[in-house]
């Protein structure tokens, strides 16, 4: 069977050419990670490929495993699927020993403590608020590669400090880090850029170590994380780029959607797919997503896979009170959930962190477990660290029991119950998790033991290859980027939240929009909308993005308005 034959006729047209520049411009739900990896595959099983000498490049730890973990069920090992620093940094620790004759520097683990040392020397007394906006600062400039005078002369400021001490503020804290010895985050990329510019042997090695590259989310990289790439790439032309510009939320921290955009541009003879088939959403979901993005630069039109029939307009409901907008969604998540529809299968989504703690009151009121995601990951939970050293325990010393009796033993003796603890504390966080390694367990191959088992929890842990707890997902609309559920609310949709209030000018709120998009796209099957009249003491409008997804062209409704009181079974609906 070819790795081409899961696709459909778009995605085969781009995992198909494996030679010369491509750049596939994915939709929402286009099926992205499936192109990136069968083209990958195709290419080695062609030969066209060798997989030593392929890199994918990615924008976190857990989208580099899951490349790595499809890769392998489709039989490849040995691509280097990585993060962009994660590549960096293994090639400085590589070459620097060589280079430099001591080992590379250390990475810093605290940007603002080392601030706070350089704002003392100073004798200044900056909040750690201004810390963290000072250390924003330091991030933006270096991605956008720009030194501490160029920045200065932006005018671009944090409050708490002026421009001078700004830039004396920068110019300590550079002196620290080179004093000990050690990089930041974004000095990583910077030294790796430096060193193939300034190395040739060190250039010529890296060129003849990877051939073709696969850059996943392109949308989103930086200058400095684009130089790099040309700087890796040289003078070859195998470059994969996949992207969707309408996904564009990190420009804040210096993601420029013009390499996506501008990339045929650059490269006159590349192959430019578009993936407008979605796989996830039904159409009038779609609906919505296309009118809130008709006209942007790149975007592109959304069409389902399936025709479905009496399929669920998005709902947008109006409270009095945050509060109000806050039991009214748990209610009706309440209300789903007895009606038979699993908590995993539900996401509540809004801006901002502040807006979670209400929310998740509201829901433990009624009963329903959370998680926030963003939070504790699920292999650093305690309960969890403590269920995979137990199960490697018991592996030593098997008992008659079998595999799946014995994995319920050692969980029941650390807590697992049969009926869970009460809704929103720790002890149900840690049930939740313990029956999750349970569910894994039960849905194991015949040949399992434990020992296989806890080997199989440590390869997912390394993959970041995190199970599906039964709760309803808590999560801003950042955090919830390339995920989905069935369904989906989203609350907070109010002039100042969303768009929130310090985005001024159209550029920010474009990228507002841009958000906004992120979060209706990750609804497969239902979509709620909500917003309250009062934050506080405060009156507010409803979003303007409501009214942008509230009509198409043609003048039909897109949205269908809800009451807050609103019965149970018409939510349900």
């Amino acid at each position: 069977m070819s790795a081409l034959d899961a696709l459909d006729e778009r995605q085969r047209e781009a995992a198909s050419v494996l030679r010369g520049p491509v750049a596939v411009l994915a939709g929402a739900g286009t099926g992205k990670t499936r192109v990136i990896t069968h083209r990958i595959a195709h290419g080695v099983d062609t030969g066209a490929y060798s997989p030593s000498r392929v890199m994918a490049v990615t924008f976190t730890a857990k989208a580099a495993g899951e490349l790595r973990g499809r890769l392998r069920a489709l039989g490849v090992e040995g691509v280097a699927a990585r993060t962009f620093h994660a590549a960096a940094l293994a090639q400085l620790n590589f070459f620097w020993p060589t280079l430099a004759g001591a080992p590379a520097p250390s990475i810093i683990d605290n940007k603002v403590r080392m601030l706070g040392q350089a704002a003392d020397a100073m004798r200044l007394r900056p909040s750690t608020a201004t810390l963290r906006d000072i250390a924003s600062e330091i991030e933006w400039r270096k991605v956008s590669m720009l030194s501490v005078d160029a920045h200065a002369g932006l005018g671009r400021s944090v409050s708490g400090v002026d421009t001078q001490q700004l830039v004396e503020l920068q110019q300590r804290y550079e002196a620290l880090k080179d004093e000990r010895h050690q990089l930041d985050f974004e000095d990583v990329l910077l030294a790796c850029a430096g060193m193939l510019e300034a190395e040739p042997r060190v250039a010529a090695s890296v060129h003849e170590q990877y051939r073709h590259f696969t850059v996943d989310e392109y949308q989103d990289v930086s200058p400095l994380q684009n130089r790099l790439l040309e700087l890796w790439l040289g003078d070859r032309r195998d470059i994969c780029v996949v992207g969707d510009a309408s996904q564009t939320i990190y420009s804040f921290a210096g993601a420029e959607q013009r390499f996506l955009l501008e990339f045929g541009r650059r490269h006159p003879d590349a192959t430019v797919v578009r993936l407008e088939t979605n796989y996830r959403s039904q159409a009038p979901i779609l609906e919505a997503a296309n009118a809130l993005m008709k006209g942007r630069p790149g975007a592109l039109e959304l069409v389902p896979a399936r025709e479905t029939f009496n399929a669920d307009a998005p709902t947008v409901t109006a409270y009095d009170s945050e509060r109000e907008e806050a039991e009214g969604i748990a209610a009706a998540v309440s209300a789903r959930i007895a009606a038979g529809t699993s908590p995993a299968d539900i996401a509540v989504l809004y801006r901002a962190h502040a807006q979670s703690a209400a929310l998740q009151q509201a829901l433990a009121a009624e009963g329903v477990a959370t998680s926030v995601l963003g939070g504790t990951r699920f292999f650093a939970m305690p309960e969890v660290r403590q269920a995979i050293l137990a199960l490697r325990a018991a592996a030593v010393a098997p008992t008659e029991q079998g595999f799946l009796p014995g994995v319920q033993r050692v969980l029941r003796e650390l807590g697992l119950s049969d009926e869970p603890p009460a809704a929103g504390g720790a002890q149900r966080d840690g049930w939740e998790a313990r029956r999750a390694i349970l569910r894994l367990a039960e849905d194991a191959g015949p040949d399992e033991n434990l020992r296989t088992f806890s080997d199989s929890l440590m390869a997912r842990a390394k993959d970041q290859h995190e199970p599906t707890l039964r709760t309803v997902t808590l999560s801003t609309l950042h955090a919830a980027k390339g995920l989905e559920w069935p369904h989906v609310h989203l609350a907070g949709w109010a002039e100042g939240a969303l768009p929130i209030s310090y985005a001024t000018g159209f550029e920010a709120i474009d990228e507002e929009r841009r958000l906004a998009y992120v979060g209706v796209t990750r609804a497969a099957r239902t979509l709620a909308l909500s917003w309250s009249r009062s934050a506080g003491r405060g009156e507010r409008a409803p979003s303007r993005f409501l009214a942008e997804m509230g009509t198409t062209a043609r003048g039909t409704g897109i949205l269908r308005e809800m009451s807050p009181n609103a019965t149970r079974a018409d939510r349900r609906r």
